[in-house]
């Protein structure tokens, strides 16, 4: 992918074409359904040699899920059970795809590299721009042998709520909020109190793709927008947005265009604004 200062991030459905015949390889498939239907899609055609992975039951902390929305990392031992289960071992490199704006793809890629793999791409547009590109879909389900996955946690990457209002103030970070411009502005929301973590940027992940398609936009376009929403470099960014998709592929798009600190705070907007003892603005 020309343009992005770490193509090895990303691909195309060109480049995972070329290489779905290497062992090493290993495709995720993670749509998911609210109604709980993902695997019946998953089973009606996917990118063949793809292992689907259910990332909302294998790699959400249930335990946290009654405290609200917010998609909560879990914890170690269960996120190498699930990569280990799809096949993913340490020496894997991973492609991931969903068919929603890579929303769950980048929330996928972010939770490998909180627990140590960086061998993790997205697929730019999803299964979508598979079946554009007029590739080979798959019905046939043929699961990979499990694979031993060693976790490795990165604490930088993912961060608390108590780390989040520690860094409040800091001239050395950069709060960034992937939510819509309406719910940044505290005009709607779903949580008890509407507006936005204090000394926020809003960066709407919604305006970072095509209009009316899944693939990014060009890279200098994306550029363009981050400058715009006076988004720094050499700075520590810290995303997040309602539960903590949104705030994964704005940290994914960061990291794609090079920016090297990172970090996604996974409760969000859910968790800070059901707080009524945080400070909020609108």
């Amino acid at each position: 992918m020309n343009g992005f200062a770490r193509p090895e991030l990303i691909a195309t459905p060109e480049w995972l074409a070329d290489e779905l015949a290497h062992e090493s390889v290993r495709v995720l498939d993670v749509r998911w359904r609210p109604d709980g239907t993902a695997a019946e899609s998953f089973e009606a055609g996917h990118i063949p040699g793809a292992v689907h992975l259910d990332w909302r039951t294998e790699l959400v902390d249930a335990a946290l899920e009654e405290d609200g929305p917010a998609l909560h990392l879990t914890t170690a031992e269960r996120a190498a059970a699930a990569f280990g289960r799809a096949g993913v071992a340490d020496g894997s490199s991973v492609v991931i795809y969903d068919d929603t704006l890579s929303l769950y793809a980048a929330w996928t890629w972010w939770a490998l590299r909180a627990f140590g793999h960086e061998s993790a791409r997205v697929l730019d547009g999803g299964f979508p721009a598979w079946q554009a590109s007029r590739r080979v879909v798959s019905t046939a389900s043929l699961p990979h042998a499990p694979a031993t996955f060693t976790p490795r946690s990165n604490p930088r990457l993912r961060l608390s709520m108590s780390d989040v209002r520690a860094m409040l103030g800091s001239p050395d970070v950069q709060l960034l909020d992937a939510r819509p411009s309406a719910e940044y502005r505290g005009f709607e929301g779903n949580a008890r109190r509407l507006g936005h973590i204090p000394g926020a940027i809003n960066v709407p992940i919604g305006a970072m793709h095509e209009r009316g398609r899944q693939v990014l936009r060009d890279p200098d376009e994306l550029r363009s927008l981050l400058s715009e929403a006076n988004v720094a470099r050499g700075r520590r960014h810290v995303c997040y947005d309602g539960s903590g998709v949104g705030a994964a592929k704005l940290a994914f798009i960061l990291a794609l265009l090079g920016h090297n600190d990172v970090a996604v705070y996974d409760g969000g907007w859910s968790e800070w604004g059901d707080r009524l003892d945080l400070p909020v603005e609108r």
